[in-house]
């Protein structure tokens, strides 16, 4: 089985944002989430609850913005 980028998500106090989404992205985030629970042996989180994490991700492995932020400081 493939290892996904994303471990369990923790419970964390939430913070609304209201968002458009297309509904490709809609149904591969529910895909997503169910492929996550599976691997976790959790039950399936919302969909929505896992765009902090990939949003977090994707700027902690983003290189660019990393040597952008270096050289902001």
């Amino acid at each position: 089985m493939t290892k996904l980028k994303l471990g369990p998500i923790t419970e964390d106090k939430p913070v609304k944002v209201t968002i458009d989404l297309p509904g490709a992205l809609h149904r591969d985030l529910v895909a997503y989430a169910d492929a996550l629970a599976r691997e976790n042996g959790q039950p399936t989180a919302d969909p929505k609850r896992l765009i902090v994490p990939i949003l977090e991700r994707f700027i902690a492995t983003d290189r660019g913005f990393a040597k952008v932020r270096r050289a902001q400081r």
